[in-house]
């Protein structure tokens, strides 16, 4: 992730730049950190996804004409520096070392899946990658219409093999309008699928920094279809949570619901079921969906540093680029915690650069409050 002067002409991994939102020299600042890497992608993270598409133009004009353009909007960003707010990062692909392919995932309400399915296939029979190069997907979602479990299912379903991970856009802890960059568009209500091979070392990294408690809650009343849980064990669920958590109803907000996370265990391990808001009627709005009569389980928060360090350092060589999907509610327990800036020490000794998202999706799943990455490595021929 260098992005000094000597890192700009003939980058081997991703370059990652910043600038402030507001800064007028913004497209200028980004320019010329990307454009000795002859970019063949660049992505573009930033607090207001609604100016995507004007910044993509100003950049465009300073870059081989055949990049791909794609990004989104953040609840937080993670550049150079660690983690930052109301920027724009964006990350820069060298065209020596990649090869993509973009695809539009449109109408997500509506869930066209078979029309995506034949797109899809059609799109990797097109992308012909050669056999000698690591091929992956990265999928960038709206991260309000909550539909990113069938997203990825459908992604499972027509890349078999294809190791997919992504980000849900976000929009600051306002939850109201997240916005999606697509080769020049910016969009609502859609996914955005890129396939790419590389000549790199790829390691996908996850981390959680939760485990279970003994308390246990069954979902009595629910809305999948609009992530809300009305009942826990037939009372209003958030008065029911109040209660399992020993918390005042009036004193939860995100902050809260980050210490203290609903888990679904599926597949031998628990994921995260996170809480977004509470409804009107004292129900819970999540960021996933869950089902009527599912067992949630109240989680607890771990240690939020030595773990994340310890799996990095355990990567089989320094990273040139860690690209980051790092869930909002890990920034906000890290905040309530007072460790943001040995976290962004971290990130700035590991290379790190991404944004904090709604959700994260790995390994053909939707998750919550976790740290999804994808490891760059010198190329296994290096030496």
């Amino acid at each position: 992730m260098d992005t000094g002067p000597a890192a700009k002409e003939g980058a081997t991994g991703p370059v990652a730049v910043q600038a402030d939102h507001g800064a007028t020299d913004r497209a200028a600042t980004l320019l010329d950190g990307l454009r000795g890497t002859h970019p063949s992608l660049v992505l573009i993270f930033g607090a207001q996804g609604d100016d995507l598409a004007g910044l993509q133009a100003q950049l465009a004009p300073g870059l081989p004409p055949d990049c791909i353009f794609a990004g989104c909007s953040s609840a937080g960003e993670i550049g150079p520096s660690g983690y930052a707010s109301d920027s724009v990062v964006a990350i820069g692909f060298p065209r020596r070392h990649f090869r993509t392919a973009c695809l539009l995932l449109a109408d997500l309400p509506s869930l066209p899946v078979s029309d995506w399915l034949r797109r899809l296939r059609r799109m990797a029979h097109d992308f012909a990658p050669a056999p000698d190069r690591r091929l992956f997907g990265l999928l960038l979602s709206d991260g309000l219409t909550g539909q990113e479990d069938v997203v990825v299912a459908t992604l499972d379903a027509a890349l078999p093999g294809v190791p997919v991970l992504g980000g849900s856009a976000g929009d600051g802890l306002r939850f109201r309008r997240t916005h999606l960059l697509s080769q020049g568009q910016v969009l609502s209500d859609v996914a955005v699928f890129l396939l790419i091979e590389t000549d790199l070392a790829i390691h996908e990294v996850t981390f959680a920094h939760f485990s279970p408690t003994p308390v246990r809650a069954v979902v009595t009343a629910a809305q999948p279809e609009r992530r809300r849980i009305l009942e826990l064990n037939a009372e209003p669920a958030a008065l029911e949570y109040a209660r399992l958590t020993g918390l005042d109803p009036a004193a939860l907000t995100p902050t809260e619901f980050a210490r203290h996370p609903l888990l679904l265990r599926m597949g031998g391990r628990h994921h995260v079921r996170a809480i977004s808001a509470i409804t009107e009627d004292d129900g819970l709005s999540l960021m996933a969906s869950v089902d009527t009569g599912t067992v949630l389980t109240l989680g607890r928060v771990e240690d939020l540093i030595q773990g994340f360090s310890d799996m990095l350092d355990a990567l089989p060589g320094p990273p040139l680029m860690v690209l980051a999907f790092d869930c909002i509610l890990r920034r906000l327990a890290l905040e309530r915690a007072g460790l943001t800036q040995r976290m962004s020490q971290l990130y700035r000794h590991h290379r790190v650069a991404g944004f904090n998202t709604y959700g994260e999706q790995h390994s053909g799943m939707h998750v919550n409050q976790t740290f999804v990455g994808l490891a760059f490595l010198e190329p296994p021929d290096a030496a």
